[in-house]
């Protein structure tokens, strides 16, 4: 294996890996809160289970850049030649949705955590994931910024 190809599966891996630590821990404090709701009223488990969730898509989104990377080096059916310059761009496109999904999904689990209490309060599901979605904007544009550049650098 040469130095470009490692680079670039530097690059998938923290695409990936970042991404994913960060849906991991938002997904587990917004289900923290929601298992305490749902002990005092079980009728609100799917409405708090939408809002655990959304933190989830960070992962998503950081598998999928991992995905793109993989496929365009050949990992699934041989690997291509990777000059190092190539592997350092990968390595570069990939690290937006990397690092803004692991902030991002933190910080849309906490918003769900806010929008879970909401709804133990007051009935106000769509006040709550409108909140929770508006962070996701960000992990957004950083998965279309890491597709693009990833997208971008013509492999083999």
């Amino acid at each position: 294996m040469e130095l470009g190809q490692i680079l670039a599966l530097l690059g998938a891996a923290l695409a990936v890996g970042l991404a994913g630590i960060g849906s991991a821990i938002g997904v587990g404090i917004a289900g923290q809160a929601a298992a305490g709701i749902v002990a005092e009223n079980p009728d609100k488990f799917g409405q708090t289970l939408l809002l655990q969730a959304l933190p989830g898509t960070q992962g998503i989104y950081g598998l999928l850049i991992g995905f793109i990377i993989m496929l365009n080096i050949g990992v699934l059916g041989g690997l291509k030649p990777v000059t190092v310059d190539q592997g350092i761009m990968i390595l570069i496109a990939a690290l937006p949705i990397g690092f803004v999904g692991l902030i991002s999904a933190i910080a849309q689990g906490k918003t769900a955590v806010a929008g879970i209490h909401m709804i133990g309060k007051r009935d106000e599901l769509g006040k709550a994931i409108t909140f929770a979605v508006l962070v996701e904007t960000y992990a957004v544009l950083a998965l279309l910024a890491s597709f693009l550049m990833v997208s971008g650098i013509q492999i083999g």
